[in-house]
């Protein structure tokens, strides 16, 4: 098997906590061949955390990109970098696995998507909740019909006080915005790839800058207090989703909101046969799955169990990080489309925007 080669542009927490150690699952397919970063330092110092001893080290992405012996690129840059670096892979003739969310602007995506439409090369973004156990049994049921029509959903991303206090994440200007758009669009991924419905009629919202700013509401947070001078994006944000056939989503994300129930990357259904419900990360150290029904006249609630482990020994789930690499290497060796197809990415990014747009003018925001 001719092994890929691979660069990875953007060397900070996601490249190190989520892309080095997965790409370490198909090190017989793969080679992490570059590093780049604008620090030089920081790409050294992964490169020497993770033992990459042959990768090459640049600060200049063009750089990496103009070596024609790398086929894939990772983009793991802050969110507004994310088009003209996935832009000018694609004109290189590289594939392109883009972190979430896919651009700070729809606008942006669109080049993004029109640039992977000239190359020929595979795209996809970084949702890799998707890969959970909980998530793919989910979209499993709603696939064979066992919810029936799934008329409303939640798309729920709420912290309680669980600001990220490192790089760049309180930073409008590289992030185009706080948790809505860092956390709201994994909820919000998941909850339209299991309803199956990307067919958008209008959104609304509110965006709320409460906490952040307020230095006395900083104490308490898990990752230590925030610097209030400096934080420019949203605290939390609240979306309303119109589909065209009537359905409706309601999002909601937050990294500060007194609110007891705190969840991540979860989501609520409620269809005309059953409904379903994950609960994951904040309040929940274990991802829980509930769907609800009647039976024999009464109403009952099920729950997927988790793996029943034992000591020293290993299950066989896989982190959603090393699910989705393999995928997305299996796609490009056998030319099949990847689970997170661009068109569905776009779309969250689409919807995320018009959120913001509409909590900006007060307005609903229409789709065409």
């Amino acid at each position: 098997m001719e092994m890929l080669k691979l660069g990875i542009i953007g060397t900070g927490g996601i490249c190190n906590n989520k892309h080095i150690p997965s790409l370490a699952k198909v090190a017989d397919q793969v080679e992490i061949a570059a590093l780049c970063d604008l620090d030089e330092e920081k790409a050294k110092a992964t490169k020497e955390q993770h033992g990459i001893i042959n990768a090459k080290v640049y600060t200049d992405y063009k750089e990496l990109l103009a070596d024609p012996s790398i086929d894939i690129v990772h983009v793991c840059t802050p969110n507004v970098a994310h088009c003209q670096i996935t832009v000018d892979a694609f004109e290189a003739g590289k594939h392109v696995l883009c972190e979430k969310p896919m651009a700070a602007t729809s606008a942006d995506a669109q080049k993004m998507i029109d640039a992977w439409k000239r190359s020929g090369k595979k795209f996809t973004v970084g949702y890799q909740n998707r890969f959970r156990p909980d998530v793919q049994v989910l979209k499993n049921s709603c696939d064979a019909g066992e919810l029936g029509d799934i008329y409303y959903g939640e798309a729920n991303a709420i912290r309680r006080k669980a600001v990220p206090t490192w790089g760049v994440f309180p930073d409008k200007s590289k992030q185009g915005g706080g948790p809505l758009i860092d956390i709201g669009t994994h909820a919000l991924d998941i909850t339209l790839w299991c309803m199956n419905n990307y067919d958008v009629d209008s959104v609304s919202g509110q965006v709320f800058y409460k906490l952040g700013n307020l230095q006395s509401a900083a104490e308490g947070n898990t990752y230590g207090a925030w610097d209030a001078e400096t934080f420019e994006v949203e605290d939390s944000a609240m979306g309303f989703i119109k589909m065209k056939d009537g359905s409706l989503i309601n999002l909601r994300a937050s990294w500060a909101l007194n609110y007891m129930d705190a969840r991540e990357a979860s989501t609520t259904l409620c269809g005309t046969l059953e409904g379903a419900e994950i609960k994951h990360g904040g309040s929940y150290p274990q991802s829980e799955l509930y769907f609800n029904q009647t039976r024999h006249g009464k109403m009952m609630s099920q729950k997927m169990d988790g793996e029943a482990l034992v000591d020293y020994f290993d299950g066989v789930n896989e982190a959603p990080g090393v699910v989705e690499v393999k995928q997305w290497i299996a796609a490009i060796r056998n030319d099949t489309e990847p689970c997170v197809k661009p068109e569905e990415a776009f779309r969250v990014t689409q919807i995320l925007e018009a959120i913001y747009h509409a909590s900006d003018t007060n307005s609903t925001i229409k789709f065409d």
